[in-house]
């Protein structure tokens, strides 16, 4: 049986549905995954949100230094901290009303997971959106 946080119906619903995601830990710096990821999403349609301490604008889209300054909803939040930094950003999600958490590749928080899913967030971890696009992102 596979992990519950790798449903592939959830992944479906939330690349269909999410269109603004805010990206966590997400600079000016197009060498990182968390950039390259960003732009692809971009390239889909989606509106990216930079998260990151420095709240620099990245890829024509203001940033924000924590999700609670973010002044309009967010959809999902995309999160590329490790794993035991990334239960924080699962809990602020639910604080903020997101629909969805996106835990990158390789981080994992059982914890975080249970949290948000009974808090009523679709949650998928240890996954990558632009890995995923291709056999279970919309087709537009």
């Amino acid at each position: 049986m596979s992990e519950p946080w790798g449903d592939t119906e959830k992944i479906r619903r939330i690349l269909a549905d999410c269109e603004t995601w805010a990206i966590v830990g997400l600079a000016d710096h197009p060498h990182r995954p968390a950039y390259g990821v960003a732009r692809f999403l971009q390239q889909r349609g989606k509106r990216i949100v930079p998260v990151h301490p420095d709240a620099e604008t990245v890829l024509g889209e203001q940033g924000y230094a924590k999700l609670a300054d973010i002044p309009f909803p967010v959809d999902c939040v995309d999160v590329f901290r490790r794993s035991e930094a990334a239960g924080e950003f699962a809990d602020a999600a639910v604080e903020i009303g997101a629909k969805a958490v996106w835990f990158q590749l390789d981080v994992v928080d059982e914890e975080a997971y249970a949290r948000a899913t009974e808090a009523g967030l679709d949650m998928v971890m240890n996954r990558c959106p632009a890995i995923e696009w291709s056999a279970n992102g919309p087709q537009r």
